[in-house]
């Protein structure tokens, strides 16, 4: 069973959006509960050798945990103190899903309160009042997550090289990305903006993800970009051939696209290459202390 399986976005686009609504509430729980940390850092999760997990949440004297299972296509919540709690997620309306996730949390004396509506979603509907059937297949939503269990790897491998201040591989469900960002430690204050876009982006940083495609660019693909944006970022060249420059909101993006990179000879190199050419490339273009922030493993 290859780890970096097909993932044809009409295939599949309903049942990501499931998936996306479910996810977002349980990011919602942990944005609540978990204590503030820089960029919004607390807001994310996690991939889990089964699916996405919230890690551990302080609460109380104790904490919780709630992990999505994308091959039992289960959610569990897990205390300090060996109680758990679980459900079933597949034929679930969203409604539905918010349901039983608060039930068990209330059964485990766990009271969260949460802005109950999707957030920079297609969808406007309240959680808890989204009653409509909503596709749910199974395999493509664990292929999915065999996708992101490789990436994850991959990313990890690309941070290895980096001593200076960078994100955990983390997936922001809000975009639904799984995201890495380095940073040169220089400030550079965005001056426009929301206030969660003015603290993500305080200072200077590259950012390299993956994301499973949406109605506007239908296909899964890596990416990357600088902020502040560098003259000239969109001369780099990148790696492997297929990569290339495309501009989103005014600047400029590396795109290497998910099925380029997983039929490749080497998935892993290709996806590497992408990576490293991208912040090689902008870091010369942004003068970054390069020598100063590389690890070079003796």
């Amino acid at each position: 069973m290859t780890m970096l399986p097909a993932l044809p976005y009409a295939n599949w686009s309903d049942s990501k959006d499931t998936l996306h609504l479910f996810l977002q509430i349980i990011g919602k729980i942990r944005l609540k509960a978990h204590p503030k940390m820089n960029h919004w850092w607390h807001v994310t999760l996690y991939p889990h050798v089964r699916g996405l997990t919230t890690g551990r949440v302080p609460y109380g004297k104790s904490g919780f945990e709630i992990l999505y299972d994308m091959l039992d296509h289960r959610v569990s919540i897990s205390l300090n103190d060996g109680r758990q709690a679980a459900f079933d997620v597949a034929g679930l309306t969203v409604a539905e899903f918010h349901d039983a996730l608060f039930k068990r949390l209330e059964t485990l004396g766990v009271a969260v309160k949460i802005v109950g509506v999707p957030y920079d979603n297609k969808s406007k509907v309240p959680f808890a009042e989204d009653t409509a059937p909503r596709p749910y297949d199974a395999a493509a939503i664990s292929d999915f997550w065999r996708a992101l269990c490789s990436i994850a790897g991959i990313f990890e491998n690309y941070r290895s090289g980096f001593v200076g201040k960078q994100t955990p591989v983390q997936l922001y469900w809000h975009s639904f990305d799984l995201v890495v960002t380095r940073f040169s430690g220089r400030a550079h204050p965005l001056e426009s903006g929301t206030q969660s876009d003015r603290e993500a982006y305080s200072h200077e940083v590259i950012s390299i993800g993956f994301w499973p495609g949406d109605d506007s660019f239908p296909e899964a693909a890596f990416y990357g970009y600088a902020y502040p944006e560098p003259d000239g970022l969109n001369q780099v060249a990148l790696a492997p051939p297929e990569a290339f420059w495309a501009e989103k909101n005014g600047g400029a993006l590396a795109i290497l696209k998910y099925e380029d990179a997983r039929t490749s000879d080497n998935p892993s190199a290709s996806i590497l290459a992408f990576l490293n050419s991208l912040y090689d490339g902008a870091a010369m273009k942004a003068n970054w202390p390069v020598a100063e922030l590389r690890h070079d493993h003796v």
